[in-house]
């Protein structure tokens, strides 16, 4: 399910995950609230609307630009959409489907995550929790990292406790890092496969200090545009390039597919590799994924197609 999590952001999550994890980043939502729309909420009996939002989105699920019209009915002296954020930021609310349903779309409707799955928020979830979770999928890490990850401050109070459960090391820089005793840690010259990591993935956002998986050129290329997290090419575990699919449909495919027939058309994912030093055995393993990948995301295409961009005229590093 889709639910506002780590950093405020929305989440794709198991209903288990989505019970535990929400409670534990409210401080995160909390200080969004407090900071985006402290303004224009001034004076306004937040719990109230809290309450009167969870009821609403319980009743049915709406859209966010129906429940800031109904609040605005009992606070019309505040903006609806800030009014809809702020149960946004006070309810735990998931968007129902088709939103999160794979191959299809719709609006973002939502209601309660206790009233759609029938329980209750898991009262007993702990931060140290959450930090062991970070750190099975993205350990070795500093304190700064896990909070660049979540959102939440202040967490080696929550850490330097749990220091005798944790494995801890010194990165070239002399940073402290923590770790799982059991977690893997291959040889450093271990090789890591060419993979194509999708849009706004954890992986690119979870670390304070992203030169361990990307140059600070590449960085810059990456993140041009405020917001936008483009899909990534991983060489040898490092950030060398984005991709992007794109799909076409002729007249008789959209009727086809209208009709609930196989769907047409053609699927091209686009590969740009930044700068020009991406050996040719590199190319041709991103070449191999990139269609593993296209005929994941478009099983059901005419035609697939790999192409890779012009090359920029930068090296890389």
């Amino acid at each position: 399910m889709r639910v506002a999590l780590m950093r405020g952001t929305i989440h794709l999550v198991s209903a288990r995950d989505c019970l535990m994890l929400r409670p534990l980043v409210q401080p995160v939502l909390d200080r969004a609230l407090s900071t985006t729309f402290g303004r224009p909420l001034t004076g306004a009996d937040l719990p109230a609307v809290a309450a009167a939002g969870r009821a609403l989105t319980g009743e049915q699920p709406r859209t966010f630009a129906e429940l800031g019209g109904l609040l605005a009915q009992t606070w019309p002296s505040y903006p609806p959409a800030a009014l809809a954020q702020a149960v946004r930021a006070l309810v735990p609310l998931v968007q129902v489907p088709p939103r999160a349903v794979w191959g299809r779309a719709g609006q973002a409707r939502h209601t309660p995550a206790e009233t759609w799955l029938g329980r209750p928020l898991d009262a007993g979830a702990s931060v140290g929790a959450l930090v062991r979770r970070y750190l099975a999928a993205f350990g070795p890490a500093t304190v700064l990292d896990v909070q660049a990850w979540s959102g939440l401050t202040r967490l080696r109070e929550v850490i330097e406790p749990m220091r005798p459960s944790l494995r801890t090391f010194r990165d070239s820089q002399g940073r402290e890092l923590f770790d799982l005793p059991g977690a893997p840690r291959p040889d450093p010259g271990t090789p890591a496969p060419a993979r194509l990591v999708p849009e706004y993935d954890n992986l690119i956002l979870a670390h304070d200090d992203r030169t361990r998986i990307m140059s600070e050129e590449n960085r810059k290329r990456l993140f041009s545009q405020l917001n936008v997290f483009p899909g990534t090419v991983l060489v040898d575990g490092f950030v060398r390039g984005m991709w992007r699919l794109s799909r076409s449909r002729d007249a008789a495919a959209r009727d086809k597919a209208a009709r609930g027939e196989a769907a047409q058309g053609e699927a091209t994912l686009t590969v740009e590799l930044f700068g020009d030093r991406v050996p040719a055995r590199d190319r041709d393993e991103i070449a191999t994924e990139a269609a593993r990948v296209l005929a994941f995301a478009a099983p059901r295409a005419a035609s697939r197609d790999v192409r890779f961009a012009p090359v920029g005229p930068t090296g890389a590093d």
